[in-house]
């Protein structure tokens, strides 16, 4: 199941996807978003996997630099620290 999280808005659409099939539950995500955008929680089937924080999800474009603007160019950042490559950004 992917679980997106975020919002569309005039500007764009602003999703960060997680793959919960693909998410372990690490947490290695967790610890690298320099943001503090991800948690883990358990899923609607008990598996705890990596979410974006309730408070953060109708704001994430704002808080979020995003993958491609930012994140990209630092040595380690959500998509780098999934091994199993669970996340996405839509931006």
């Amino acid at each position: 199941m992917r679980a997106n999280y975020g919002y569309t808005d005039g500007t764009g659409d602003y999703f960060i996807t997680i793959d919960t099939d693909k998410c372990n539950g690490c947490g290695d995500c967790v610890a690298a978003c320099p943001e503090n955008i991800f948690e883990l929680a358990e899923d609607d089937y008990g598996k705890v996997v990596a979410v974006v924080k309730e408070e953060t999800r109708k704001r994430v474009g704002y808080v979020c630099p995003g993958f491609n603007g930012v994140c990209s160019r630092k040595e380690v950042n959500c998509h780098s620290a999934c091994k199993n490559e669970a996340i996405s950004h839509t931006w």
